[in-house]
Protein backbone atom coordinates (compact mmCIF):
# COMPACT_ATOMS: atom_id res chain seq x y z
CA UNK A 1 0.00 0.00 0.00
CA UNK A 2 1.27 3.58 -0.69
CA UNK A 3 2.50 6.27 1.85
CA UNK A 4 -0.68 8.10 0.27
CA UNK A 5 -2.97 5.26 1.18
CA UNK A 6 -1.97 4.89 4.34
CA UNK A 7 -2.84 7.74 5.23
CA UNK A 8 -6.18 7.88 3.85
CA UNK A 9 -7.08 4.86 5.47
CA UNK A 10 -5.73 6.32 8.95
CA UNK A 11 -8.24 9.09 8.39
CA UNK A 12 -10.53 7.20 8.14
CA UNK A 13 -10.23 4.87 10.96
CA UNK A 14 -10.17 8.59 13.43
CA UNK A 15 -13.01 9.73 11.83
CA UNK A 16 -15.27 6.85 12.42
CA UNK A 17 -13.69 6.12 15.79
CA UNK A 18 -14.34 10.58 16.36
CA UNK A 19 -18.05 9.95 15.57
CA UNK A 20 -18.40 6.17 17.32
CA UNK A 21 -17.07 7.64 21.03
CA UNK A 22 -19.23 9.89 23.22
CA UNK A 23 -17.74 13.25 21.71
CA UNK A 24 -19.87 16.42 21.43
CA UNK A 25 -20.87 16.66 17.90
CA UNK A 26 -19.19 19.92 17.04
CA UNK A 27 -15.81 18.41 18.11
CA UNK A 28 -16.41 15.50 16.25
CA UNK A 29 -16.79 17.69 12.99
CA UNK A 30 -13.80 19.52 13.98
CA UNK A 31 -11.49 16.96 14.46
CA UNK A 32 -12.50 14.85 11.05
CA UNK A 33 -11.91 18.55 9.24
CA UNK A 34 -8.30 18.93 10.33
CA UNK A 35 -7.99 15.18 9.54
CA UNK A 36 -9.04 15.00 6.41
CA UNK A 37 -8.86 18.37 5.54
CA UNK A 38 -5.35 19.14 6.26
CA UNK A 39 -3.95 17.74 2.82
CA UNK A 40 -6.47 19.55 0.79
CA UNK A 41 -4.80 22.78 2.59
CA UNK A 42 -1.52 21.90 2.39
CA UNK A 43 -1.95 20.81 -1.88
CA UNK A 44 -3.17 24.36 -2.32
CA UNK A 45 -0.82 26.46 -0.41
CA UNK A 46 2.00 25.32 -2.88
CA UNK A 47 2.56 27.49 -6.25
CA UNK A 48 1.79 26.27 -9.61
CA UNK A 49 5.32 25.37 -10.18
CA UNK A 50 5.47 22.93 -6.92
CA UNK A 51 1.76 21.03 -7.71
CA UNK A 52 2.99 20.19 -11.43
CA UNK A 53 6.31 18.61 -10.17
CA UNK A 54 3.62 16.78 -7.15
CA UNK A 55 1.49 15.49 -10.26
CA UNK A 56 4.64 14.31 -12.20
CA UNK A 57 6.18 12.33 -9.14
CA UNK A 58 3.26 10.95 -8.40
CA UNK A 59 2.45 10.02 -12.00
CA UNK A 60 5.76 8.39 -12.28
CA UNK A 61 5.27 6.54 -8.97
CA UNK A 62 2.59 5.32 -10.69
CA UNK A 63 3.96 3.95 -13.57
CA UNK A 64 2.43 6.41 -15.69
Amino acid sequence: MSPLGKYYVGAAVVAVLVFILPVPTILAWLITLGVLGAPVAAYFMLDESQRTRLRRIRRRQIGG
